[in-house]
C-alpha cells in the first residue's frame, strides 16, 4: 500500500466518478482504475461499487476512505513539523471563515499577515459553521474562525474577540424611539428572521430568547446576514445581529438598531482540532489576527 494509492481513493471517494478524479490527480484514468483495483487486490476487499452512472464506497471503501484521511493530514503534519525545524518560512495555510466574519476581520489581518510572511500562501475556505467544523475536525483547514458554541468536541478553540449583540427593528416599529436598552422578553409576540440552520449565529438567536423563556418565530431564514437586515428594513420581522455587522448607511435598506439591557455577546473563536501540530505559520496568523483586534 501507498500514500498516493490513498488520495487516489479519496479522490474516487469524492468525485464518484473515474474521469473526474483521474483529471483531478493529473494522471490517465486506466492508470488510475489499475492502481484501485491492485489496492482491492492486496486488501482482498472491495472499496467502490461500480456502476454505469456512478462509483460508490462499500461498507469497506468508506471505512477506508475516513482512515486514509487521518493518515495523509498525519503525514502532512508532520511534514510541516519537519519544515519548521529546518526553519523554512515558505508554505501553504487553510484557514476556513464564515463570510460575515471573514468579510470584517480577515481585510485587517491579511495584508498584515502577508506583508510579514510574503512566502506563505493562505488559502481561504468560506463555509457555513457546521461544515467548517467538519473541515477542521477532519484536517480539512489548519484554522478556522468560528463563534461559540462549537457543536464537535474533536476541536479546541482560543477566543480572540468578544462583541455585543443589539437587535434590528423596522424604522417604524414599535420600539425603534427607545433610548433605553430593552429587555429580550419584551419581543417574545415579535416575528424574528434568522440565519439558516448550520450558521452559528441562528444558535445564538435561539438561545437568548430560550433563556428569557421563549421560543422565536421565526418568518423568514437566509444564509447572509445581510439579507437578513434588509428583510427587517423592509418590515418583515426583527433580528438579532453582532455590532461588528451593523450598517451605518441611512438608506431606506438599513433598520434600527437597539441595546439590549442583558448585554449579550457572542465569542469569536480561532478553532483546530485537538492534539492537531499547528505549524509555526499557524501561530504566527493567530499572534497576527489577535494583534490586529487590538489594535482595532
Amino acid at each position: 500500500m501507498e500514500l498516493r494509492q490513498l488520495s487516489y481513493v479519496i479522490q474516487i471517494a469524492k468525485d464518484k466518478n473515474f474521469s473526474r478524479a483521474a483529471e483531478k490527480l493529473h494522471i490517465a484514468q486506466p492508470s488510475l482504475s489499475q492502481q484501485l483495483s491492485k489496492l482491492e487486490q492486496e486488501l482482498n476487499v472491495m472499496l467502490f461499487r461500480r456502476t454505469t452512472n456512478s462509483v460508490e464506497p462499500t461498507e469497506a471503501g468508506q471505512v477506508f476512505v475516513e482512515k486514509a484521511q487521518h493518515i495523509l493530514d498525519a503525514v502532512e503534519q508532520l511534514r510541516q513539523e519537519m519544515d519548521d525545524m529546518a526553519q523554512m518560512r515558505k508554505g501553504k495555510l487553510v484557514v476556513g471563515t464564515l463570510p460575515i466574519t471573514g468579510a470584517h476581520i480577515l481585510p485587517l489581518v491579511l495584508p498584515r499577515f502577508g506583508a510579514q510572511y510574503p512566502q506563505i500562501e493562505v488559502v481561504l475556505v468560506e463555509e457555513t459553521t457546521a461544515k467548517l467544523e467538519q473541515l477542521t475536525a477532519s484536517g480539512g483547514t489548519d484554522l478556522s474562525l468560528l463563534s461559540l458554541p462549537l457543536i464537535d468536541a474533536t476541536l479546541s478553540c482560543e477566543p480572540y474577540m468578544e462583541e455585543e449583540i443589539c437587535v434590528a427593528v423596522p424604522k417604524n416599529h414599535r420600539l425603534a424611539g427607545c433610548t433605553d436598552p430593552i429587555d429580550i422578553i419584551e419581543l417574545k409576540d415579535e416575528p424574528f428572521i434568522a440565519l439558516k440552520r448550520g450558521q452559528g449565529f441562528r444558535q445564538i438567536t435561539l438561545e437568548l430568547c430560550e433563556a428569557v423563556g421563549f421560543t422565536p418565530r421565526i418568518v423568514f431564514e437566509s444564509t447572509n446576514i445581510d439579507t437578513v437586515q434588509s428583510l427587517v428594513a423592509g418590515e418583515m420581522g426583527i433580528a438579532f445581529v453582532p455590532n461588528m455587522l451593523t450598517r451605518n448607511s441611512m438608506s431606506e435598506y438599513t433598520p434600527i438598531y437597539l441595546k439590549l439591557k442583558s448585554h449579550p455577546t457572542r465569542t469569536l473563536v480561532i478553532a483546530s482540532r485537538k492534539g492537531r501540530y499547528l505549524s509555526k505559520a499557524a501561530q504566527a496568523f493567530i499572534d497576527t489576527l489577535k494583534e490586529t483586534i487590538n489594535e482595532h
